[in-house]
């Protein structure tokens, strides 16, 4: 090779490796110190985005919520520092409202201290909260670089400066569990709760419904009257917390009355808390509850406390003789006391309910009853009736061939029924998550970029077909092929989006029963399709007999064809069968969540 062209390949390999290196998935751990992007160019000048808080001032252990905003960028990196000391290490620990835009990392011996993107895609707004550290500050200040693309970047845009307050940590009116489990004197429960009373005495939320609070598998919460006084049961499997909340609708987080029982393993605290936003909670310095009681035994979280019906110099408690939609939540608790977001969705009740009027005894749904919808007809659509017209088209063909149905083939007619019953169901079900979180999901996931490309590939199909060739016309097999093709990328696609529908956390059937049953039923379409390939080869074989006997071989083709089509009706009988048992179990567990 001419010495030339080493040297240019050396040149180019040198520049590849050097420092301009991107990170689109936001691991910059390399920059902690520095904020600077490796980018290989200088920073801009004048920064356009902006850092926002929602306080001035805190005390340890509070939870300030962080706002980054402006025009359109794909990378940022944020650090809370102290304001006297811009260029020490990063203060305090974050926590996340939006895990598909933004991660945490480690920067320096503080985990979690700092905020980056996960990809390189558009953002004009960013949110996270700041927990405020035992050690904080007086004050402290928000940095952030961010890279509107590879060669524009700002590098540490000056933020907010807040102040903390000359008070001890025990008076805060935010806390972490430590300090709500030494906040006031708490009893211990030395039985477990009795459902016996639900719908008599005590206004009764279950999950399952009628299940008992003594099981592992209960979550409970009561309430029962006296006279200007509730008192207040609950009960639930957990390992962190178990909470409720009262809203005035079914979205958590519009400034909703919440109480919360939270456990590290010896004890249990119990506060109450207000909830803004996809923010932490914020917990109240002045607890309004009395004669509180907690168990832990067998797997199970049990608080019990009183409080009055009216509590109107409280800021942020509802009182409780007005009607409220109710959740039940459960989650972790971290080591250091961070509540962790509840993991699966909260129970919730169907409608607005009064606790202090008649006693009831009701359940709720872990999941909304518009997106139980949604993947029930998802479920109809592409588990059932697509697959059994394409295994009619595509097989029976032969055994249906003069039959014919309002003047065409009993198969085609079939197929086509099947096929736009399938196209309804979409898209009726397409429509049903836009309509319930009133717009596009970001917590979703690839689960609704995959949907949308099925919904697409259902509409193309008929259209398609609408202006097949005729049979005999030269472009009829390059519709055959893109037919067949377009429609198995829409089968396959589909199962793919089930599988990652089931466990979202709207619907979030049981694990791992789903996927479990799920790869059930793909195992027993695929078995029952490759065995009808098998029979339709073994046939066609069957009838190659004597070349020149054209007797024989009719009568070869005749008696083939009718053990055939005896064979392939038992199959389809039993695929039939299968299909509707795997179905009618989805659906059931669907109605179950």
């Amino acid at each position: 090779m001419e010495p030339c062209g080493i040297g240019l390949i050396v040149w180019v390999l040198a520049c590849l490796s050097g420092p301009s290196t991107g990170y689109p998935n936001g691991k910059v751990q390399e920059v902690c110190d520095t904020m600077i992007p490796l980018h290989g160019y200088s920073s801009q000048l004048f920064p356009k985005h902006i850092i926002e808080v929602n306080v001035t001032q805190f005390r340890p252990g509070d939870h300030v919520k962080v706002s980054l905003s402006g025009p359109a960028f794909e990378g940022f990196f944020l650090q809370a520092r102290n304001a006297k000391n811009l260029k020490g290490p990063a203060i305090g620990s974050f926590v996340l409202t939006d895990k598909m835009k933004s991660q945490l990392l480690t920067c320096g011996r503080v985990k979690n201290s700092a905020v980056s993107h996960t990809s390189k895609s558009k953002k004009t707004h960013i949110d996270a909260c700041w927990i405020a550290p035992r050690d904080a500050p007086e004050t402290v200040q928000f940095l952030v670089t961010v890279v509107e693309k590879y060669k524009t970047f700002w590098v540490k845009i000056p933020g907010p400066v807040i102040s903390q307050l000359n008070i001890p940590t025990w008076t805060t009116a935010t806390f972490t569990y430590e300090s709500i489990l030494t906040s006031q004197p708490i009893s211990h429960l030395t039985v477990p709760f009795s459902a016996s009373d639900c719908g008599s005495t005590k206004f009764c939320v279950r999950n399952p419904t009628d299940c008992d609070p003594k099981t592992k598998d209960c979550f409970f919460l009561s309430f029962k009257q006296d006279q200007s006084v509730m008192l207040v049961e609950m009960s639930g499997p957990s390992e962190g917390y178990i909470a409720f909340a009262l809203s005035h609708d079914q979205w958590m987080g519009g400034g909703d009355d919440a109480y919360l029982c939270i456990s590290d393993d010896r004890q249990v605290g119990i506060s109450t808390a207000t909830l803004t936003g996809r923010c932490y909670p914020t917990f109240d310095a002045q607890n309004a509850l009395e004669e509180m009681s907690w168990r832990l035994a067998d797997g199970l979280i049990q608080c019990s406390f009183r409080r009055k019906i009216h509590l109107s110099a409280l800021q942020g408690r509802f009182n409780l003789d007005a009607d409220y939609y109710i959740f039940l939540a459960d989650g972790e608790v971290s080591e250091d006391g961070t509540i962790h977001k509840h993991h699966r969705q909260p129970l919730i009740t169907n409608r607005r309910y009064n606790v202090t009027g008649p006693p009831e005894d009701i359940g709720g749904s872990r999941s909304p009853f518009i997106i139980k919808a949604h993947g029930a007809l998802m479920f109809v659509a592409w588990m059932s009736t697509v697959n059994i017209g394409v295994i009619v088209a595509r097989f029976f063909k032969p055994v249906w061939s003069h039959a014919l149905w309002f003047g065409e083939e009993i198969w085609f007619q079939v197929h086509r029924v099947l096929m736009m019953t399938t196209v309804l169901l979409t898209s009726i079900s397409f429509v049903l998550p836009f309509v319930y979180r009133g717009g596009w999901s970001q917590q979703a996931s690839f689960h609704p970029y995959l949907g949308c490309t099925v919904m697409a590939l259902a509409l193309i199909q008929p259209l398609m077909a609408a202006f097949r060739p005729p049979p005999q016309a030269p472009r009829r097999q390059i519709f055959n092929w893109l037919h067949w093709s377009t429609g198995t990328t829409a089968r396959i696609l589909a199962v793919v989006t089930m599988f990652l529908g089931v466990n979202l956390p709207a619907l979030n059937l049981p694990d791992p029963w789903d996927i479990y049953t799920m790869i059930g039923f793909v195992a027993w379409h695929v078995g029952f399709d490759v065995l009808l390939e098998i029979h339709g080869y073994c046939l066609v074989c069957k009838v190659e007999v004597l070349e020149d006997d054209r007797v024989q071989i009719l009568q070869s083709l005749t008696s083939a064809e009718a053990q055939g089509q005896t064979f392939k009706k038992t199959v389809l009988l039993i695929y039939i069968c299968g299909n509707i048992a795997f179905l009618v179990t989805f659906l059931t567990r669907i109605g179950q969540v």
